[in-house]
């Protein structure tokens, strides 16, 4: 099945590596215009640099950086977004990162800087392309959660927390956007390959390569191996496009069979 999204305007948060960045190609092969906001506009440049050097009937790519826990930057990148690329048709709310403690460790700032990253940053954007969308009669909204959503472990709060609330409000957008052909969907990630896991090998100082580190993780995984970001940008792309016309309301797990929550 091939798909196509040529004419179709996408915004992906968090799009510079890993995941958004998976999903910001597989969009711009499709032939749509796609922009991708980040913090860093490093990361950023080179995120356009790459894409945009592949060939792609129709497509454009264009870069904003955009610390998406402001909700003035939302606003004014949201603007420049649209009068650089026309309306939005498809939103995908990736930004975010692991955030999980103790209970008793998690501090309000701690709280609130995780629901303005994952919830409100989701929240505001959903808000300003929602009626871009009904002028349309046509929209997707892809809201990036992970497992902990469905089945939330111990001491991963704020993380699970937010991202169960990022689920709730997929359903209720759903429910909201369907008479209006605008559908809403979320993707669980589970255990992917992404800059994450380089950031954690990092971290643990880990006297095993990057692959032996990632392979060993795997073993763990009913599949045997940890999933690919361009597998993420894959499922992206199916829910973002025409062939994916009576899917909504949905928290699909992209965990190679992790979960144990349906």
């Amino acid at each position: 099945m091939e798909i196509s999204l040529i004419g179709r305007t996408a915004l992906i948060t968090g799009a510079s590596l890993g995941l958004g960045y998976a999903t910001a190609k597989a969009f711009y092969l499709a032939g749509a215009k796609v922009a991708i906001l980040a913090r860093r506009d490093k990361p950023l440049e080179e995120a356009v640099e790459n894409i945009g050097a592949l060939p792609s009937e129709g497509a454009e790519i264009t870069s904003y950086v955009c610390d998406v826990s402001d909700p003035d930057q939302i606003n004014q990148t949201h603007d420049r977004v649209v009068a650089d690329l026309g309306a939005v048709d498809i939103l995908v709310n990736n930004a975010g990162q692991s955030s999980a403690m103790p209970f008793l460790k998690i501090s309000d700032e701690t709280w609130q800087a995780d629901l303005d990253l994952k919830l409100f940053a989701a929240i505001r954007l959903t808000r300003l392309v929602w009626p871009q969308m009904l002028a349309k009669g046509w929209g997707r909204v892809i809201n990036v959660l992970n497992t902990a959503a469905k089945a939330p472990p111990p001491n991963s709060a704020p993380t699970s927390v937010t991202r169960a609330a990022g689920m709730a409000l997929t359903k209720v957008l759903a429910g909201e956007g369907a008479p209006h052909n605008i559908l809403v969907n979320a993707m669980l990630i589970g255990s992917i390959k992404s800059d994450q896991i380089r950031r954690l090998h990092e971290a643990r100082g880990n006297e095993r390569s990057l692959q032996e580190f990632v392979a060993a993780a795997g073993e763990r995984l009913p599949m045997g191996r940890m999933g690919e970001a361009e597998e993420c940008g894959n499922l992206a792309l199916f829910l973002a496009s025409d062939a994916a016309s009576y899917i909504t309301g949905c928290a699909i797990n992209m965990d190679g069979g992790l979960s144990k929550v349906v």
